[in-house]
């Protein structure tokens, strides 16, 4: 095989002239015909054993040629782009055969949708806003709290009856104008009494009664109800009450700091302020990190070709699709309820998209003018990590992540350091905040 042009036709677009060697297009339709022959059937042979050349003659001299063309062909493309030093984002396409044959072999055209070459006039020095982060004794109660309630156990209680704050368990059934009625109706439903969870009313008035009793509360369902049949309706609902737990908190001591590994309660706190200033930094350092990308991005002028986006795009979708399935939907499920469709939401995505794939290549080319390299020992100490994380055996995970695609994502964190490292970070601005209409007309009248 060899490249025997190399030619740009259009923006990211090449043409590439190919020929494939006489001998391994003969072997390639060799193999089509030693793959075929069994079930090729001719007048006066049995199927199968049929010469040949007489299949030739009848069916042609090119019978064989497209098959064995496409057999042969991906390896000799990929050879042509190695050569080439293309970075291709597409498949070929528009192909012209001009010789093909076993004696001569191929030589052929084809045009590539090409990753477009970038010029970035500074990525040093660039400006940008980056937050500085507190965490402050109030926050740190309030996670410590929540984290109790986490640790919190239910208990039962007989001994009284249902106070604001018990969790029940009752049995309800809805009726209007004494007809039950959609979704009114059911057995063994926890209420966090005090939650709002239900409908004005309804978890109030179940305060006071004890566990065995059956009553019936009234109720009027609000105005902007969801339900077109209910909206604004009175309701009787019959109650079974079931059961009434409390949740009991641990206490905040160092028994409980004890059950989090600490030996004490100020270094169990201590540890969480510090997680929450951390987790604080880091997300100001990505901010940081994401708007010096756009900002140097905002000055690179490139055409990007369609299928970078809509791959983008696709990308951006499975995403949705997979946040939207952790909380029990689907894409599909999603777009019937909102009555979007794919084309609407890639319409909705095309921008940000188009984004994200100019900042992928400002990074690309940061590590090229940088002359980041991946090492092997770079390489083993991110599989490390992933395993770590995913409590995965290192085997496991490089069966799982190419090592191409392992070092791509290396080499862009080394290459967005670098930006990070030579950015300069500023206060970031405080949001306006609009004067109310009367102060400012008596601010007004004073000046006059």
């Amino acid at each position: 095989m060899s490249l025997t042009s190399n030619e740009k036709t259009n923006t990211n677009e090449v043409t590439l002239g190919i020929h494939i060697d006489a001998e391994v297009f003969a072997a390639a339709c060799d193999k089509q015909w030693n793959k075929r022959k069994k079930s090729i059937s001719v007048p006066g042979f049995r199927k199968g054993h049929a010469p040949r050349q007489l299949v030739e003659k009848i069916y042609g001299e090119g019978v064989f040629y497209n098959d064995a063309l496409d057999d042969v062909f991906p390896d000799v493309y990929d050879e042509a782009l190695k050569e080439s030093g293309i970075d291709a984002v597409d498949s070929p396409r528009d192909f012209d055969i001009g010789t093909i044959s076993t004696s001569e072999g191929v030589d052929l055209t084809c045009k590539v949708t090409v990753k477009p070459v970038i010029e970035i006039e500074s990525y040093k020095g660039i400006e940008a806003p980056k937050a500085k982060v507190e965490v402050t004794d109030e926050e740190v109660d309030a996670e410590i709290k929540r984290r109790l309630e986490d640790d919190a156990r239910m208990i039962d209680v007989d001994d009284r009856p249902v106070q604001d704050g018990d969790i029940v368990t009752i049995d309800y059934a809805g009726t209007k104008d004494g007809v039950a009625f959609d979704g009114g109706t059911a057995e063994n439903q926890e209420l966090a009494i005090g939650s709002g969870s239900f409908i004005p009313g309804f978890e109030e008035q179940i305060i006071g009664h004890s566990v065995g009793e059956e009553f019936d509360i009234d109720v009027t369902f609000p105005e902007e109800y969801h339900e077109e049949s209910l909206k604004g309706a009175a309701a009787v609902f019959h109650i079974k009450l079931h059961g009434i737990k409390v949740k009991e908190l641990p206490e905040a001591d160092d028994e409980y700091a004890k059950d989090k590994d600490f030996d004490t309660f100020a270094e169990y706190k201590e540890d969480v302020r510090a997680n929450m200033l951390k987790a604080r930094e880091d997300r100001a350092d990505a901010d940081y990190r994401n708007t010096l990308l756009d900002r140097i991005a905002d000055t690179v002028d490139a055409e990007i070709p369609d299928v970078m986006i809509d791959r983008e795009i696709d990308g951006m979708l499975n995403d949705m699709d997979y946040r939207l399935r952790q909380q029990g939907m689907d894409l599909a499920r999603y777009m019937q309820y909102t009555g979007a469709d794919e084309a609407t939401l890639r319409d909705m995505y095309a921008d940000q998209a188009e984004k994200r794939v100019l900042v992928n290549l400002v990074i690309e080319k940061v590590a090229e003018l940088e002359g980041i390299e991946v090492t092997e020992e770079d390489l083993a100490e991110e599989y490390k990590k992933v395993a770590e994380a995913y409590n995965l055996d290192e085997e496991k995970v490089k069966s799982l992540i190419a090592e191409d695609t392992l070092k791509e994502d290396i080499r862009a964190r080394k290459a967005i350091d670098v930006i990070a490292e030579n950015g300069v970070p500023t206060e970031p601005e405080e949001p306006e905040v609009e004067e109310p209409a009367e102060e400012a007309d008596e601010a007004e009248a004073d000046e006059e």
